[in-house]
C-alpha cells in the first residue's frame, strides 16, 4: 500500500499533462459541433452523432483496455493510448481536405479510443499514488487539470475553426468558382491545421513519457477510502459483483452523458435570440466560462474534500445542479445564460468522486473496474443524441429536462448507491 503521495509528486505532475490533453481535445467536439452542424447541414440529432461516434468508443475500448493495463503497465498503456489519439487526430486531414462527415466519425472514433485507454490507464493510477483517504481529492486535483484543458480549448477552437464562417448552398451558388474552390480551402484548413498541432502534440508526449521513469505500481493495488472503505477483494471472482462498483457504472454514464449533453448544446443554445443573442463564434468563447468554473470548482473540492464527505459533497453539487438547470428552462436573457454556465462549477468534482467511490476497495479488480468504469462513458455517446432528438422536436431549452433526470441519479449516488456493499453469494 502507498502511504505517501510526496515522493510520487514528480510522476503526477507528469501525469496532470494527459489530464489536460484529453480534456483539451475532448471539449473541441463542442466546438466542432456547430461548425459541422452548419458545414454538412445537419439538424440537432445528426448533429450529436458527433459525440457518439467519439463517446461509443469509451464503450467498445474500455474493457480491453483494461486488460492492456493489467498485463502491460500504466506507463506502456499511457504510450500506446497517446500513439492512438494522434492517429485519430491525423485522420482529421483528409476528413476536412475531401469534406466527407464519415470520414470525420471514424477519425473522432479512433481519437476517442486512444484517449480511452489513457484514462482507463491514468485515472487509477492517479488514485493508488499516495494516501488512499485523500485519492477523490487527488483525482479531482488532477481533473482541474483536465477542466484547464477544457477551459483553453474554446478559445482555440474559435478562434481557428470557428473563425471560418459557414455558407450555405444558397450563398455557394452565387459566388464564383474561383472564390468557392478558395473557400473550401480556407474552410477544410480551419479543422486541419488544429488537429494537426494535436497530433505533434500527443506524439511529443509519448516520447517524452517513454524517457521518463514512472513509479512501478502493481495494477492490483487498491484504494480503500477514509469512509469505511475495506478491501474485500478477496471475497469476488469479478469486479462485476460490487454493488457500489455497478451503481457507480450507472452514475458515471448519467453524469458524463448530462455533462456532454449540456457542453454540447451550450453554443447553439446561448446564441438564440431569447438568450444571448450574439454569433456562433461569439457563444463559442462563452464555452470557456463553463469549463473554467469547473477547474475552479474542482480546485475547491481538491481542498474541501480533505475535511467533507466526497459522497456528502457529491449530493448537494447534483442537487445544485438540477436548481440551475430549471432556471435555465424557465427562464430567458442573461439569468437563464448565467444559469446554465454556472453548472460547470458544481459539475466539477462528480466525475472523481464517483469514480474513486465506485473503486473504493476493489484491490486486485481495480484494473477491471477502471475498464467497466471508463465504459460507462459511453453515456457521453448516448444521452446527447436522446437531447438533440428532444430538441428537435420540443425545442432546445425544454431538452434540458434530460439532464435533470440524470443528475437525480447522482444525487443517489451520493447519498446511498456508494455504500460498499457485497453479495454472499459471491463469496467463495
Amino acid at each position: 500500500m502507498i502511504d505517501k503521495t510526496s515522493k510520487y509528486s514528480s510522476a503526477l505532475a507528469v501525469l496532470t499533462s494527459l489530464f489536460f490533453m484529453w480534456g483539451f481535445i475532448t471539449c473541441l467536439n463542442d466546438i466542432m459541433i456547430p461548425h459541422l452542424k452548419a458545414a454538412f447541414e445537419l439538424n440537432y440529432t445528426k448533429a450529436m452523432f458527433i459525440q457518439l461516434s467519439f463517446f461509443t468508443a469509451y464503450f467498445i475500448a474500455s474493457l480491453p483496455s483494461g486488460r492492456i493495463v493489467e498485463r502491460w503497465g500504466y506507463k506502456t498503456g499511457i504510450i500506446i493510448g497517446l500513439l492512438t489519439a494522434a492517429f485519430g487526430c491525423l485522420l482529421f486531414y483528409p476528413a476536412a481536405g475531401t469534406q466527407s462527415y464519415a470520414i470525420f466519425l471514424i477519425a473522432l472514433f479512433i481519437l476517442a479510443s486512444g484517449i480511452t485507454l489513457l484514462q482507463v490507464a491514468a485515472n487509477p493510477y492517479v488514485a493508488i499514488l499516495g494516501k488512499p483517504e485523500n485519492a477523490s481529492s487527488r483525482l479531482s486535483l488532477a481533473q482541474a487539470i483536465n477542466s484547464f484543458g477544457h477551459t483553453t480549448a474554446p478559445l482555440f477552437g474559435s478562434f481557428l475553426i470557428l473563425s471560418t464562417v459557414v455558407k450555405s448552398p444558397v450563398e455557394l451558388s452565387l459566388m464564383k468558382p474561383a472564390d468557392v474552390e478558395s473557400y473550401r480551402i480556407a474552410e477544410a484548413s480551419s479543422v486541419q491545421i488544429p488537429y494537426l498541432i494535436l497530433a505533434g502534440t500527443l506524439i511529443l508526449i509519448a516520447l517524452l513519457i517513454s524517457f521518463y521513469r514512472l513509479p512501478k505500481i502493481n495494477a492490483a493495488q487498491s484504494i480503500s477510502s477514509a469512509e469505511g472503505g475495506t478491501n474485500f477483494d478477496h471475497l469476488h471472482a469479478s469486479a462485476w459483483r460490487y454493488r457500489h462498483l455497478v451503481l457507480g457504472m450507472i452514475g458515471i454514464f448519467l453524469y458524463v452523458g448530462a455533462e456532454v449533453a449540456i457542453g454540447s448544446f451550450l453554443v447553439n443554445y446561448i446564441s438564440q435570440p431569447s438568450i444571448g443573442a450574439m454569433s456562433i463564434a461569439e457563444a463559442g468563447r462563452y464555452l470557456s466560462f463553463y469549463w473554467g468554473s469547473a477547474m475552479v470548482g474542482r480546485f475547491i473540492g481538491s481542498a474541501v474534500m480533505r475535511y467533507i464527505s466526497p459522497a456528502k459533497i457529491l449530493t448537494f453539487n447534483a442537487c445544485a445542479v438540477i436548481v440551475l438547470i430549471l432556471v435555465a428552462i424557465f427562464s430567458t436573457g442573461h439569468v437563464s445564460m448565467i444559469a446554465i454556465l454556472s453548472v460547470g462549477l458544481f459539475n466539477s468534482i462528480m466525475f472523481p468522486t464517483i469514480f474513486t467511490l465506485a473503486i473504493d476497495g476493489l484491490g486486485k479488480h481495480t484494473g477491471q473496474a477502471s475498464g467497466i468504469l471508463c465504459m460507462a462513458i459511453v453515456g457521453g455517446a448516448v444521452i446527447p443524441v436522446l437531447q438533440g432528438m428532444l430538441a428537435d422536436n420540443f425545442g432546445i431549452q425544454l431538452a434540458f429536462f434530460l439532464p435533470v433526470l440524470c443528475y437525480g441519479y447522482v444525487a443517489f449516488y451520493g447519498l446511498k448507491g456508494h455504500l460498499p456493499a457485497f453479495k454472499k453469494a459471491a463469496v467463495s
